[in-house]
């Protein structure tokens, strides 16, 4: 099994996707990782025994965080990213990873990789912490790559992400949810309303109904579908909450009384424990979901271990033949859907 890494992409490039690449080609000598960047800037982490599967690709070129996605594609064809999505379209390798550019890697996976039949849009597959049960997650979809969606591509979202659970995580009909500002069947927008018809129809997914924001982090559902634009507020809501949270414990701590002191003394390591059951990068990277074959996105400050387990991710993804099931899944989607018209 191939998988190619952009060694150039994210916050600690090239240093964390190498040593990342690194511990996955050890453990696993049935992989073949393909390291694609700068051999020159690659060159001063390099081990003086490079494992046999771990390939270096040398690419000229790098696309920044900040560079406009199809300008920066199209401009720098001999980058890190743009080479490692076409060794995916010449099947030359069978999944591809990064933690570069979002906006580049989603357009580019489209242009490379080409979107999957049947398909209206591909979205990003966010996988989530669960608070009640740090040895469970659960699947965010569209992440944020749509702003602007429709009933159908809802519909399409909830299929995919039941695919993948079932796939990658072993869970057969995960449970659907989706998110809206009220459990009840008539809550919400047109969209969520509509979308809400379809889900309840689809008999090939085990919907729940809807979900509130409040829930997802609380085992509420596995796959919870959203358009990109609710989404990607909640992703950030989170964020941000749990930021000021880390933060306010700290301050607290640092100028409360002695006894407090004390008190945070002894709960430190069950809070350290705690944290390291919400690292993010433990649980999984996200997907550019809908297009032929695997694309994974590791978030741009991520660690060695985050993309260590995304290339399990990705193996996990191939070797289960989920894009195989989800065209065929597509497939009958639309011969019903022409039956009905």
């Amino acid at each position: 099994m191939r998988i190619a890494i952009d060694a150039m992409g994210g916050d600690h490039a090239p240093e964390v996707p190498l040593r990342g690449a690194l511990k996955a080609a050890q453990e696993y000598p049935d992989l073949e990782i393909q390291l694609y960047g700068q051999t020159e800037a690659l060159a001063a982490y390099l081990p003086d025994n490079l494992p046999a599967n771990l390939q270096i690709v040398e690419a000229e070129e790098v696309i920044g965080t900040a560079e406009e996605p199809v300008k920066a594609l199209r401009q720098k064809k001999k980058s890190s990213m743009v080479l490692g999505l076409k060794a995916v379209r010449k099947d030359q390798a069978d999944a591809f990873i990064s933690a570069g550019n979002s906006g580049a890697l989603m357009a580019g996976a489209l242009m490379q990789v080409g979107r999957m039949k049947g398909i209206s849009r591909p979205a990003f597959l966010v996988n989530m912490p669960c608070f009640t049960d740090f040895n469970k997650s659960w699947v965010l979809i569209d992440g944020g790559a749509n702003v602007d969606n429709k009933p159908a591509h809802l519909h399409q979202y909830a299929i995919m992400g039941s695919a993948y659970m079932a796939a990658v995580k072993g869970i057969d009909q995960a449970r659907i949810g989706l998110l809206n500002n009220g459990k009840e069947a008539g809550k919400g927008n047109q969209l969520t309303q509509a979308a809400y018809e379809l889900l309840s129809q689809e008999e090939t997914i085990n919907f729940i109904g809807n979900v509130e924001p409040s829930e997802v982090l609380n085992d509420a559902c596995d796959v919870v579908v959203a358009d990109g634009f609710a989404a990607n507020m909640v992703l950030k809501s989170l964020e941000g909450a749990s930021k000021a949270f880390v933060t306010l414990l700290s301050d607290t701590l640092k100028t409360a009384s002695w006894k407090s002191k004390v008190a945070g003394l002894l709960v430190k390591e069950d809070l350290k424990t705690a944290f390291a059951g919400l690292n993010s990068d433990n649980i999984g990277a996200g997907v550019v979901f809908g297009v032929k074959q695997p694309v994974l996105k590791c978030h741009g400050s991520a660690k060695d271990d985050a993309f260590y387990y995304a290339i399990l991710q990705a193996r996990q993804m191939v070797s289960s033949q989920l894009y195989d099931q989800l065209a065929q899944d597509f497939e009958a989607l639309a011969q019903r859907e022409k039956e009905e018209d």
